[in-house]
């Protein structure tokens, strides 16, 4: 998976398709992503010690095929590839559409 905490995704299918967030969490193992504001289902909860029970709203895990990252430069979705910075040799990402470092 090339998502990482922190990008700023787009949704391209499901229910909440052409709605934007950052990436909250990672799941890698299940291939999935956590975006705030998207995909938001309801819980139902019990009190527990000083919190109140009741049914509230949680942000639930969308399939990491299902989120595209915003190009920082265009603003507009675009896939993500990788390189090697020449100084450090380190593996690094890069935006497909206008090849910009992905911090």
């Amino acid at each position: 998976m090339n998502f990482k905490v922190g990008d700023e995704v787009v949704v391209i299918a499901g229910s909440d398709k052409g709605k934007t967030g950052k990436i909250v969490k990672t799941l890698r193992k299940e291939n999935k992503v956590i975006v705030e504001g998207v995909h938001i289902v309801k819980k139902h909860q019990k009190p527990t010690g000083n919190e109140t029970g009741g049914i509230i709203d949680v942000a639930a895990p969308i399939d990491a095929s299902n989120v595209m990252i915003i190009d920082p430069k265009t603003k507009k979705r675009t896939r993500i590839g990788h390189t090697t910075d020449e100084k450090t040799s380190k593996k690094i990402r890069i935006t497909k559409k206008s090849n910009s470092k992905i911090d």
